[in-house]
């Protein structure tokens, strides 16, 4: 998309800048009526205007990862000069089944070492994003599987982080890059999250892949160069 389209982080802008003030106007006016400064709200009327003001706030969310993706591709935001330390963001990924019964994280093994340069909480941010559209993806109850490797990359180390279910993520960590294709990133339900995750990585000189095939929507692979 960027590279056929040049002027689109432009036309990202302009869209960011014509929602966001009727946007904030609608949901300042439902934050006002649910607070009862126009009178009072019955509960029925203040079950549905909690609903619109949730509904205001997921747009109000998805401007802002318009208005972060395109100034990201144009060169208006640039990345935090700091360290990540992979290993500790995958492992504190790990969990239960959510309440809305998304799957279990389980994660390992993990290699040591795994510390990356850049922006170590966009890093944080597009991973979590990666394993949010997976665990939406794996209805079965299966667990989310998460390993991590090092890999030699252009005379230096890589990490390798596979993610999937099994036995997906079993394939997945053995795969070469050859054989995987891109992360499919148009998703219902996640926003932008994940076209930002992918530009985050590629910034820091990696690459989002998956499986080709029906298993592309259920695993994933993140190659990020190490310091």
């Amino acid at each position: 998309m960027g590279e056929t389209v040049p002027n689109w982080p432009k036309l990202l802008s302009l869209a960011v800048h014509e929602f966001r003030t009727p946007v904030t106007v609608v949901s300042g006016y439902l934050r006002m009526i649910l607070r009862e400064r126009a009178g009072p709200v019955a509960d029925p009327q203040r079950k549905l205007l909690a609903e619109a003001e949730k509904s205001c706030g997921r747009l109000s969310a998805l401007i802002g990862e318009m208005s972060e993706l395109g100034q990201l591709y144009d060169g208006r935001q640039s990345l935090a000069g700091d360290s990540a330390d992979l290993g500790e963001i995958l492992k504190a990924l790990e969990g239960p089944p959510t309440e809305d019964g998304q799957s279990a994280v389980r994660v390992g093994p993990v290699a040591e070492g795994l510390v990356a340069s850049g922006d170590a909480s966009r890093l944080r941010r597009s991973i979590e994003a990666i394993v949010y559209a997976l665990r939406r993806e794996i209805i079965d109850g299966t667990d989310l599987l998460i390993t991590a490797e090092t890999r030699p990359k252009n005379g230096g180390r890589a990490a390798w982080i596979a993610l999937g279910a099994r036995p997906v993520a079993d394939a997945l960590k053995g795969a070469s890059a050859d054989a995987l294709g891109p992360f499919d990133e148009w998703r219902g339900g996640c926003g932008l999250t994940l076209p930002l995750a992918r530009r985050v990585i590629e910034m820091h000189g990696g690459r989002l892949m998956a499986p080709h095939g029906e298993r592309r929507k259920t695993g994933g692979v993140i190659e990020l160069p190490l310091s």
